[in-house]
């Protein structure tokens, strides 16, 4: 039986060992939080999955909560003009519902799985010293912890890394006594609200430990007037500040949020990092080789939500070249073609993360403002969050932009 460490334990990292335990493996997770740290913890993201990555949770049959979960069916758009006035407003229908499920109830939840299914649980916080004597008693090392010190043996890709700085600012607050959407109050969906030059709200109905909930997620653009959350401490504070600016700048949704009040303690994220990509093979000091598995290689900044849909997608791949390759030594030739795999569909994703970061060309606006005259625009580009892959075909190029909405109005 093969020996597998995984060093991680968010979506990724247990996904893909909840898989490979299924499959047979001999699986060591190394976490550096119990189930019940998790559980009692911070929010730790948002976590909109799509169809295609909640397939792959189906398929390893680890959906514990899709029962329970809001099911999203809808993606909007708004856009706020100077005046807080919304000249585009439109409701794209998903093909396949999309969830949030809280990751401090799925992490803590999968882990307790892990665990029951006689896996081992190892919870330290790992070093790249830890990672050198490991490397010589597994078969394969996988690192799918995304921060801290272990980050730092895979190194930058710069040519498919045009970013070297964050190009946002997040800021993220779980809520309580959000009021119903009076446009499409029958309608779960998740709302992008975009203010040119300043940044974006995204609005998302959420399952926390608490029940349903609604997620508040604002992404400033640097050194602008939503930068402000780096030095709040107080969650009530983040929670005020939110809607401050939510008042400012957006109306229509402050409306729905007068009566909001945080789900606990741990219901606000604040922080910010460069979008990276970064080579998958890391070098151990005593000469062995680990792989890094999703954000740790790929980061996209989480301006189009998927950062979990990608972990999921990177797993599910990582999963089927582990198995496929039977009992051949996993060297780095390997690993370097396991991660080729992967972006096979994770470079649609950074290249549409990446242009959605900067002011958009006028033929993304036109297509921006005829989703509002034209439901199938308005359905296309929200079932492109589910399969990013379809945006080359009629987003990026104003040629084959024009192109489509002239089949589309012809």
């Amino acid at each position: 039986m093969r020996r597998i460490l995984i060093v991680g334990a968010g979506q990724a990292g247990l996904q893909l060992a909840l898989g490979l335990q299924a499959q047979g493996y001999d699986v060591t997770v190394m976490s550096n939080r119990t189930a019940d740290e998790i559980r009692g913890g911070r929010v730790m993201s948002t976590q909109c999955m799509f169809d295609r990555a909640l397939q792959h949770e189906r398929d390893t049959q680890i959906n514990f909560w899709e029962s329970q979960a809001p099911r999203i069916e809808g993606l909007g758009v708004s856009i706020a003009a100077p005046d807080a006035s919304r000249p585009v407003d439109w409701l794209g229908r998903l093909d396949g519902y999309a969830q949030s499920v809280d990751q401090r109830l799925k992490m803590a939840g999968w882990l307790e799985t892990f665990a029951q299914r006689g896996g081992q649980l190892v919870v330290h916080g790992a070093a790249v010293s830890d990672l050198d004597f490991f490397a010589r008693t597994y078969d394969l090392v996988l690192v799918a912890a995304g921060k801290g010190e272990l980050v730092s043996m895979f190194a930058r890709d710069a040519a498919r890394s045009p970013y070297d700085a964050p190009q946002r600012a997040l800021a993220v607050s779980y809520v309580h006594g959000l009021g119903p959407r009076p446009e499409h109050p029958e309608t779960e969906a998740v709302r992008c609200n975009l203010v040119p030059g300043v940044g974006e709200l995204f609005v998302m109905p959420c399952l926390t430990t608490s029940g349903r909930c609604d997620i508040l997620f604002w992404e400033g653009v640097p050194g602008g007037p939503l930068d402000v959350f780096q030095d709040v401490k107080d969650p009530a504070e983040h929670l005020a500040t939110t809607l401050e600016l939510m008042e400012k700048f957006l109306p229509w949704e402050y409306a729905r949020a007068t009566n909001v009040e945080l789900t606990d303690a741990g219901g606000t994220l604040a922080g910010r990092y460069a979008p990276t990509v970064r080579k998958p093979v890391g070098r151990l000091p005593g000469g062995g080789a680990v792989l890094g598995v999703a954000d740790v290689v790929v980061a996209n900044d989480p301006i189009t939500g998927q950062g979990s849909n990608s972990a999921s997608k990177c797993a599910a791949s990582y999963l089927a070249s582990i198995v496929e390759h039977g009992d051949r030594p996993f060297d780095e030739e390997w690993m370097q073609a396991t991660f080729d795999r992967y972006w096979e569909t994770a470079q649609h994703v950074t290249k549409w993360t990446n242009a959605m970061l900067a002011p958009p060309p006028e033929h993304v606006v036109n297509l921006l403002g005829a989703a509002g005259q034209l439901q199938p625009v308005a359905d296309r580009f929200a079932n492109g969050f589910n399969d990013p892959a379809d945006f080359e075909e009629w987003f990026f190029d104003p040629a084959k932009a024009e192109a489509y909405l002239a089949s589309v109005t012809g």
